[in-house]
């Protein structure tokens, strides 16, 4: 089985990408961007907004995927600065405390567009016997 996730941005069409992908229990949702549903980037400067952001998204795109933040087993955060970290984190913390799956933060050069931050990808997988 496998499952197309889309979460109606616009470069998803022009770059030929899903946001995210299921394949049997398996999840992968993509670098997610904190962005509008037409494509502004928001936030622009605030990490810990953009995070946030990008974490809602990335929920929406697991619940339409059958699955929830109870089964991410690893996130990956792109910052610009990985000096500004805590930002990240904390709005991570209030999503995954108590779940507690890997996490890497991860310095990248820069974004597709300058107004970005940082962006969220997740793995997760659905315990077939949960």
């Amino acid at each position: 089985m496998r499952k197309l996730i889309s979460s109606g941005r616009p470069w998803e069409m022009i770059a030929g990408y899903s946001r995210a992908v299921r394949v049997g229990n398996m999840i992968e949702i993509g670098l997610t961007s904190p962005s509008a549903p037409d494509g502004t980037i928001l936030h622009a400067g605030d990490v810990y907004l953009q995070t946030q952001l990008s974490l809602r998204i990335v929920g929406e795109a697991l619940e339409e995927a059958g699955a929830s933040f109870d089964d991410v087993i690893k996130t990956n955060i792109m910052m610009l600065d990985t000096k500004r970290w805590a930002e990240a984190a904390k709005a991570h913390a209030e999503v995954f405390s108590e779940i507690r799956p890997g996490l890497s933060f991860v310095g990248v050069s820069g974004f597709f567009d300058p107004a970005i931050d940082v962006e969220v990808e997740v793995t997760a997988y659905i315990d077939p016997a949960a």
